[in-house]
């Protein structure tokens, strides 16, 4: 006789632990009531579970009537319950952003979180209500597990960016981003690398982190290549190595050969060392002939260089109250005077060096108002040529104000200072001066409540200002007609990610 297991504690778990992920948006009774109805329609995973398991009672009814199941069915349900828990099987993930962004006339202006003629060192301003363009990842992965207990996990990312309107974009650059498989669990690692992953391909590393709101890695490491995760070299003491390969854009290796040209291969090697909540990166960078760039003014363009960060991932608002914090410092000289783009720059001089530092929080500051303060500021020196000088800092807070379960109001305020002193390079000016920026954006959501939650569909108001000089600054948006400080924008704009 089949026993059909209850249904409704489960959906109540589910519905229960999800909603306690929300933070501490407040909510009554009647509120919860409603998201739980909500959240039942989100189960269909659970149910699988729950129909794999009473196939399992099935059996085990038939088991002690006498009548053994046979080995491979109980395969099969084992592998129905890995597939339902994601443990196995292919899973779809999608990060996607989509707007127009419009001036006072109404029609498409200059934008983006890195604007600003700082932007091109890494200088970002904020992106709400300041970006233009249509993005989207879609992420396809499919986990595996053997009978020996190893898993494996294969990935491929499509991207694709585009800042025309156009429902068609005829000049699409559609990539592909990531293409890897990693194995983990291996019987054969012992010691050391019991807990051990190793992986091979394209791929962005796993222990990127960022500032999504700024629009800013803290640091991005990717490109091609292989590694291993994990491998615990004390009690206290967790380590991954990879080595990564990016390549630079074509140009003349040997002047004396015209035609001669090719993709010169920047290789990472990287040791990430965690002791509880602090970590130190080690990068060492080469580029074979790199130093055969021609980057004018008898500058020679660096074929080595040295990286390393030290970061705290704090898990609380600066010991202040719930909530996390990230702190990072950077230092890169050479090729990795780049310091958040690991190996993406050969255009960097020999002499480069480049020190970064960046603060970040989130917490709530009352039941329905939460904020994420930032500090991002970078100096560097001898980047392009010889004597120049480039320095910047970004202050920026987004401030949200959760007002019904699907409606919110976030204000975001930016400021940017900057001295940058190109000597020359790229026939720039040396300026200095000031940017502002604040956005005002009603937001709809499916349910409000966390960071972190999405999708979104928000309206926006930015009024943008900057300093005259900036105008001067050359090979930038500034001092462009229609675009000199001042502004007014307006626009629309959905994100979505799961």
């Amino acid at each position: 006789m089949k026993t059909a297991l209850p249904r409704t504690p489960l959906v109540a778990a589910v519905a229960l632990a999800s909603f306690g992920m929300i933070g501490h948006a407040a909510a009554d009774t009647s509120a919860l009531e409603q998201r739980l109805l909500e959240l039942e329609s989100r189960i269909a995973a659970a149910e699988q579970r729950a129909s794999a398991a009473e196939q399992r009672a099935e059996l085990a009814e038939a088991q002690a009537a006498g009548s053994p199941a046979p080995a491979d069915v109980e395969e099969r349900l084992a592998r129905v319950e890995r597939q339902a828990s994601g443990e196995e099987g292919f899973s779809f993930n999608v990060y996607a952003r989509s707007g127009l962004l419009l001036g006072e006339d109404r029609k498409s202006i200059d934008g983006g979180p890195y604007v600003t003629p700082a932007g091109g060192l890494g200088g970002a301003v904020g992106r709400l209500g300041n970006e233009p363009d249509t993005y989207a990842e879609a992420i396809l992965n499919y986990r595996m597990q053997f009978d020996n207990g190893a898993k494996a996990h294969y990935r491929t990312m499509l991207a694709s960016g585009t800042t025309t309107s156009n429902d068609w974009d005829g000049d699409s650059n559609l990539n592909v981003r990531q293409v890897y498989a990693e194995f983990s669990d291996l019987p054969s690692f012992t010691g050391a690398f019991e807990n051990a992953s190793i992986w091979a391909g394209k791929r962005f590393d796993r222990d990127n982190f960022d500032i999504h709101w700024l629009d800013s890695d803290f640091i991005f490491l990717a490109g091609t290549g292989a590694g291993i995760y994990d491998v615990q070299l004390a009690d206290n003491w967790r380590s991954n190595f990879s080595l990564y390969g990016r390549s630079f854009s074509d140009y003349p290796v040997r002047p004396e050969r015209p035609g001669d040209e090719g993709n010169t291969d920047s290789l990472i090697l990287t040791a990430n060392n965690y002791f509880g909540n602090w970590q130190w990166m080690v990068s060492g960078l080469s580029a074979a002939d790199n130093d055969e760039r021609d980057i004018g003014d008898d500058q020679m363009a660096a074929d080595s260089g040295f990286h390393t960060m030290v970061a705290y991932h704090g898990d609380s608002f600066f010991g202040l109250g719930e909530g996390n914090f990230k702190v990072a410092l950077m230092h890169g000289q050479g090729l990795g005077a780049e310091v958040k783009g690991l190996g993406s720059d050969g255009n960097l001089t020999d002499d480069a060096q480049a020190t970064r530092l960046g603060i970040y929080g989130t917490t709530y500051v009352a039941p329905n108002w939460r904020l994420a303060p930032v500090l991002l500021g970078e100096v560097s020196k001898d980047r392009y040529v010889d004597g120049d000088d480039y320095k910047w800092l970004t202050l920026n807070a987004r401030l949200v104000n959760e007002i019904t379960q699907n409606f919110e109001m976030q204000y975001e305020a930016s400021y940017q200072y900057m001295d940058l002193d190109p000597n020359g390079f790229d026939g720039r000016n040396a300026v200095s001066g000031d940017f502002g920026k604040f956005t005002i954006a009603p937001t709809f959501k499916p349910q409000v409540g966390g960071f972190w939650q999405r999708p979104e569909i928000r309206a926006f108001a930015s009024y943008t200002d900057w300093s005259s000089d900036l105008n001067n600054y050359g090979a930038s948006s500034f001092g462009n007609e229609g675009f000199t400080g001042g502004q007014w924008s307006f626009g629309v704009q959905t994100e979505v990610w799961f």
